[in-house]
């Protein structure tokens, strides 16, 4: 934002006294927003004119999962627009293809960078060991500001809104002879059938990356059972796995789509790459993921007309099915970065400035915007039950923690997936589920 020209000095000092920041008409944070008042390392960088701000410098090294934008230069083209403001700014990037695993190793090492995408099953206690918090400013009519928060701090911002559902290739559908989107359950199974009839693979799940398919269960169980505080009950539950409630819903409709064929036939290896232009080309048909892959799609060289999103029919019930409205990867300060000042200015520029979330196909992050995205304006055309997502008891991931069931790696759910009896592999998980409660005494 730029700061008028006509303030008095008069002015000046008072709004350095009062540590006051200002907003303009996208909601978007001054330079001065983030100090905020905080005793955060940010605070120091404001001076008249804001010379400080452009003498910051150093080398910021940012770990995340977007090796696309690594690859075709986005991020180099955020870091030069970064570069106008600090010109000393320089950046490594770390981009990593199974980033759910390796960073909970790169925090215990030492190596996350300055900047990161969080570990979302980092329990919330622990968020002080590795992050630095951040700014109250920074979260000003932003959603979720508290879930990623310990004893008044918050140590991480969301980068992106999402919902989920199914993404679509509207050609594929076409030579497939299926005229409307599948309204119930019943309607996607016929629908996947007439796909593969026609050669074209019906649903790109991803077991072999296994990260995706964790929408098939703590990614999508909470908005299926319409509770975005769904994970609070299992906290006092010793066997949370049942067929009868949302874990069985979704794993069951996953079994069954691996099952008949419905799915790619290699569930061993990572082809998460490979996939995206599958779904471009209309190789394959569908996949059941967030908004936010549609733009990787048209990367991939899909036409943004092919490219539909419409509510995943989970039942036979038809009408409006729920849908979340969560979070995407939260971003955050390493504790150990040596250019915390810089990684705080280049966190609150990558969540207001850079244009990240509008090329990333995500919902904004901050309320007073809206997305123009077209596929976005299909799915809702469907009216579908929006579930907020709410900020789980961290007992729930230190339990899953103990138990040593990786929550949002996605292993224990290919597991699932090619096991021949749902029922024991349920039984096995609440088995560590119980023995895990126990050892904490909860």
């Amino acid at each position: 934002m730029k700061k008028s020209l006509l303030v008095s000095i008069v002015l000046v000092l008072l709004m350095a006294l009062l540590a006051a920041c200002g907003s303009d008409n996208n909601g978007k944070a001054s330079p001065s927003a983030s100090s905020g008042g905080q005793s955060s390392p940010s605070a120091s960088a404001e001076t008249e004119g804001g010379a400080a701000e452009s003498e910051l410098g150093g080398k910021i090294t940012f770990v995340t999962t977007r090796t696309d934008m690594k690859n075709d230069g986005t991020l180099d083209k955020y870091a030069a627009k970064f570069k106008e403001k600090y010109p000393k700014a320089e950046f490594e990037w770390v981009a990593i293809t199974d980033y759910a695993q390796e960073i909970k190793v790169r925090l215990t090492t030492g190596e996350a960078g300055d900047v990161s995408f969080l570990d979302p099953s980092l329990p919330l206690s622990e968020l002080p060991n590795y992050y630095e918090p951040l700014p109250d400013s920074l979260f000003q009519d932003a959603y979720f500001p508290d879930m990623r928060a310990w004893e008044g701090k918050r140590y991480g911002i969301a980068t992106g809104v999402n919902t989920q559902g199914i993404v679509y290739n509207k050609q594929a559908f076409k030579k497939a002879g299926i005229d409307k989107v599948p309204g119930t359950l019943d309607e996607l199974y016929a629908a996947a059938e007439k796909l593969k009839t026609a050669g074209i693979v019906p649903l790109y799940m991803n077991v072999g990356a296994m990260w995706p398919i964790t929408n098939w269960g703590e990614n999508g169980v909470w908005f299926v059972a319409g509770q975005g505080n769904f994970f609070d009950q299992f906290v006092s539950d010793e066997a949370p796995y049942k067929l009868d409630n949302a874990w069985g819903t979704l794993l069951s409709i996953g079994r069954e789509f691996v099952k008949r064929g419905y799915t790619e036939k290699d569930l061993a290896t990572n082809n998460w790459e490979l996939s995206k232009g599958e779904v471009a080309s209309g190789k394959a048909a569908m996949y059941f993921l967030g908004n936010w892959v549609i733009p990787q799609i048209i990367g991939a060289g899909g036409k943004s007309e092919d490219i539909g999103f419409f509510p995943f029919p989970y039942d036979n019930n038809g009408g409006s099915y729920n849908v979340p409205r969560g979070p995407d990867y939260f971003i955050g300060v390493s504790k150990d970065s040596k250019n915390k000042e810089l990684a705080i200015k280049w966190v609150e520029f990558f969540v207001k400035e850079s244009g990240y979330t509008d090329e990333s196909g995500f919902l904004p992050v901050f309320k007073i915007q809206s997305s123009n995205n077209p596929q976005l304006a299909e799915f809702d055309g469907f009216k579908p039950n929006y579930i907020e997502n709410l900020a789980s008891d961290p007992k729930f991931n230190e339990i899953a923690n103990k138990a040593e069931i990786d929550l949002y790696g996605g292993k224990y759910i290919q597991k699932i997936f090619t096991s021949k009896d749902i029922q024991a592999e349920f039984d096995a998980l609440n088995a560590k589920w119980k023995k895990a409660k126990e050892a904490l005494g909860y």
